[in-house]
């Protein structure tokens, strides 16, 4: 039998080294584990089974939610609902100190639970903030790290493709109590991002509040919001409630995104293909990350790699506050240059394992893993989400980072809190009997 140790350096350098030569994730990930494969089982065992693996990763009928939340995710960034969602928010916050910024962390929070994508919602509610603050005075490198900071709100909120995708890494762990899970967590997330602007606004009182408009228009603003944050309602409400299944849904919220786009006359028959394809794009790319993660799941399964780092770890230490806080390090340092969907794939099945035996929830442990990740995304020097927003915003990424510093202290404090204190993840899933 092949060494462990040669098959963690083949997985390990070959994923580094692909990645280094500017190779697709996917590639990255599966042709290491191709390699591995058939120096454990042979060639004509190893292409076998690398392709069952394959198969068997991709055949999951809660891997069909995926798909259909992205495209419920693309219509609704193309049928206008930004903007409604944008306005709801000014109403919401409009006499508090910086309400612009705190109007794009409330944005970010709401549309990101219905587009599912940190990188989507950054780029969309950037898009229509940052000419908006630039006119009334805010400094354009704090207005993009409000946006940058604020975006990830939504992989933890629900519904969360990122989640999703946990639950099928982690063995069938429950979708329901994961999305519950997320709903504390991310709003922390989003009042940690609301409390630093507000002091940064104590220091420029310019930057003050103003006063509510009228009734009528505050309440016809949250009237025409209220469609579109139904959709949380009825996917996530019925999610929970047992009326369907995360995968049955998720078809519903496209359903629903589809008809309420048809309602708002900003989708019409003919913008089908091309939303269609792109959602199929984008959902192509995340389901063969998941089929070639399965190999490499397999072979460090076979190779018995995650019980060696286990061994490794208990060796070290006992603690488990220790053996936590290493695990938030590796998670956030991996999640800068890596995407969270082949983070979750490769790291859960090594760390799952390690927590559990230390007496960690599941569903605790999917919120932690996929905070820390969402940490990564907005982390300097070339995390995707902090890219992309300085890219809508048009500044430099350097003036953006300084102001960025304040808003990653702030979440890796609630970080902390969510990782040492798991009621905050579990007590809802545990109100509702999904725990």
């Amino acid at each position: 039998m092949i060494e462990p140790g040669l098959i963690a350096l083949i997985l390990v350098g070959g994923l580094v080294l692909l990645l280094a030569l500017g190779a697709p994730i996917s590639i990255s990930i599966g042709l290491p584990s191709a390699v591995c494969m058939l120096l454990i089982l042979g060639f004509d065992n190893g292409a076998i089974t690398s392709a069952q693996q394959m198969f068997r990763g991709a055949n999951s009928f809660a891997l069909l939610a995926i798909p259909f939340f992205v495209l419920a995710g693309v219509i609704m960034n193309n049928g206008g609902i930004a903007e409604r969602l944008i306005n709801l928010a000014r109403v919401l916050v409009g006499r508090m100190p910086a309400p612009l910024a705190q109007t794009n962390v409330i944005a970010n929070a709401i549309f990101g639970t219905v587009s599912g994508s940190a990188v989507a919602t950054a780029s969309a509610v950037g898009a229509t903030m940052a000419p908006m603050q630039k006119k009334d005075g805010y400094d354009p490198a704090f207005s993009t790290a409000v946006n940058v900071a604020s975006a990830p709100a939504g992989m933890i909120i629900p519904p969360s493709n990122t989640l999703i995708i946990y639950s099928l890494a982690a063995g069938g762990t429950s979708v329901g109590a994961l999305f519950v899970a997320g709903y504390i967590p991310g709003a922390l997330w989003a009042l940690a991002c609301a409390v630093v602007v507000f002091f940064y606004a104590r220091k420029h009182p310019e930057l003050r509040g103003k006063p509510l408009p009228a009734f009528g228009i505050i309440l016809g603003t949250f009237l025409k919001a209220l469609p579109a944050l139904g959709l949380i309602v009825v996917a996530i409400g019925g999610i929970v409630a047992g009326f369907f299944t995360p995968t049955e849904g998720s078809a519903v919220a496209v359903v629903y995104a589809l008809l309420l786009s048809f309602i708002y006359r900003t989708v019409s028959v003919k913008d089908l293909p091309r939303l269609l394809f792109e959602s199929a794009r984008t959902s192509s790319i995340v389901i063969f990350l998941i089929a070639v993660s399965s190999i490499m799941a397999f072979v460090m399964t076979y190779a018995r790699l995650p019980q060696l780092l286990a061994d490794t770890l208990f060796g070290w230490t006992d603690s488990k506050v220790v053996v936590l806080l290493i695990m938030m390090i590796v998670l956030i340092i991996i999640g800068i240059p890596l995407d969270p969907t082949p983070a979750i794939l490769i790291f859960t099945p090594i760390f799952l394992p390690i927590a559990i035996s230390y007496g960690v929830d599941p569903v605790h442990f999917g919120i932690m893993m996929v905070m820390n990740l969402s940490i990564g995304v907005i982390s300097p020097p070339s995390a995707p989400v902090l890219f992309v927003g300085a890219q809508v915003a048009g500044v430099r990424l350097e003036p953006v980072i300084i102001r960025l510093l304040p808003f990653l202290l702030a979440l890796i404090v609630v970080l902390f809190l969510v990782v040492f204190v798991p009621q905050l993840s579990l007590w809802l899933p545990g109100l509702f009997g999904l725990v």
